[in-house]
């Protein structure tokens, strides 16, 4: 009976070890039951433009296609040309995103983006999340690397790029001014937009120019048009609580 009785065991979790290796991996651009119970909503559904338009232009036909499960911004093509941004404003958040890039290609992704007639452009209010091919010439300069906050610092810890037409995939953290930056599981960078360092920092480059540039805690997200091609895809994002944000 005892032998009877270990063979039972040894096949049960077999059958555990194989239910669990056959069970489907979310498809894309969709949520997975454990997704929806951590209050994630997609912001993109594979197929359409629907919760984006261009920045101070609106819903209009664009650069930026739903094409094959992905977002798509196309490269060499005479449609008009902007940043795509959210209808929604967010606050406090986990954002997540797939992207991949073409050879020497340069966008990001901007935060906390006030859309008005007054300020010509996404980056002009909104701070940036760096997405750069490692091609580009840029990417010697160790603030404009890909997972930077563009600009204002290098990579917190080292992160590879995934090759060339390959999936990278990235998180923005936003908890009442903090920020955070993660590249294929790494953490790239962290800062305060609270601070005293933060306010310093801008005052020392360009964007002091810019008089709405990262004082905001809120705001649209951004999509950066760059006419060299870059896709997207599983945009999602959940308010966070509190307690989820990394001091």
């Amino acid at each position: 009976m005892k032998k009877v009785t270990g063979l039972i065991v040894v096949a049960g979790l077999t059958a555990a070890v194989i239910s669990s290796c056959s069970s489907p991996k979310p498809k894309d651009n969709e949520l997975s039951s454990e997704e929806k119970a951590q209050g994630y909503q997609l912001l993109f559904d594979g197929k359409t433009l629907n919760g984006w338009h261009l920045y101070n232009q609106g819903n209009i036909s664009s650069a930026w296609v739903a094409q094959n499960g992905e977002l798509i911004c196309l490269p060499g093509t005479d449609a008009t040309h902007g940043d795509l941004v959210t209808d929604q404003d967010f606050e406090n958040y986990e954002f997540s995103f797939d992207w991949k890039i073409s050879k020497e290609g340069n966008s990001g992704v901007f935060i906390n983006v006030v859309e008005r007639a007054d300020i010509p452009t996404a980056w002009a209010s909104g701070p940036e999340y760096q997405l750069l091919e490692k091609g580009h010439h840029d990417y010697e300069k160790e603030m404009k690397r890909s997972g930077c906050l563009y600009n204002f610092s290098p990579q917190l810890n080292p992160a590879e790029l995934k090759p060339l037409n390959e999936w990278n995939h990235s998180v923005i953290r936003q908890q009442d001014g903090k920020i955070e930056f993660i590249l294929n599981g790494i953490v790239t960078a962290k800062e305060n937009l609270n601070s005293i360092h933060w306010k310093e920092a801008v005052a020392n480059t360009n964007f002091k120019n810019f008089p709405e540039f990262g004082k905001h805690l809120k705001g649209r997200i951004a999509l950066q048009d760059w006419n060299k091609g870059i896709s997207f895809k599983n945009i999602k994002i959940r308010k966070l609580a509190k307690a989820e944000v990394h001091s």
